[in-house]
């Protein structure tokens, strides 16, 4: 049996779409140290976070076969990592949304949304939103990873996989471009 310690990740995630067991465990090891510290930077509950990590790694042994080969599997996986989290906060907001709802009617109460629901429709809607989906995927990426994760630039180039030159320069150029977009004189 070969080191799976030495594979790149990418012949990892090719052996993990035909079922290699012992190869999915090699990537898990690898990648989710870096997934756990990123979602913890954007989601202060561990429950939650240990949640879609386990939800995360699950799709990536379902799906590994849809992997296209373009881009890095780490990246990849975070892209997963990051929709499931979504997608546990908005589980959260209308599961506590009906709660509330429910307790607001008993009492014949207005219904206020939460904190964190709050944020999350500030975050997904208004001029910023628009645009941070105007900006390519390559520099979108950067931003989220060194501005919304918190991460260094040497932190961000190798959960991007690109040099860190390339992440400044990303990042520069997303600035500018939000400057651009949100400037009130155009």
């Amino acid at each position: 049996m070969d080191d799976l310690t030495v594979v790149d990740d990418a012949v990892l995630l090719c052996r993990v779409a035909r079922g290699d067991t012992a190869a999915y465990a090699q990537l898990h090891a690898r990648l989710a140290p870096t997934v756990l510290l990123r979602l913890r930077r954007r989601c202060a509950d561990p429950e939650l976070v240990a949640d879609v990590v386990q939800e995360s790694f699950t799709a990536v042994w379902q799906s590994a076969a849809t992997w296209d080969g373009r881009g890095e599997v780490a990246a990849w996986v975070w892209t997963i990592a990051a929709r499931r989290l979504v997608d546990a906060f908005r589980r959260r907001a209308v599961r506590e949304g009906t709660a509330h709802r429910l307790r607001a009617a008993e009492r014949h109460e207005a219904t206020t949304p939460s904190a964190e629901a709050v944020v999350i429709d500030g975050l997904l809607a208004g001029p910023l939103q628009a645009a941070i989906e105007g900006l390519s995927p390559q520099l979108r990426e950067v931003l989220e990873a060194t501005v919304l994760d918190g991460l260094s630039t040497r932190e961000a180039a190798g959960v991007l996989g690109i040099p860190e030159g390339t992440v400044k320069a990303r990042a520069f150029r997303a600035r500018a471009a939000l400057r651009r977009s949100l400037s009130p004189c155009q």
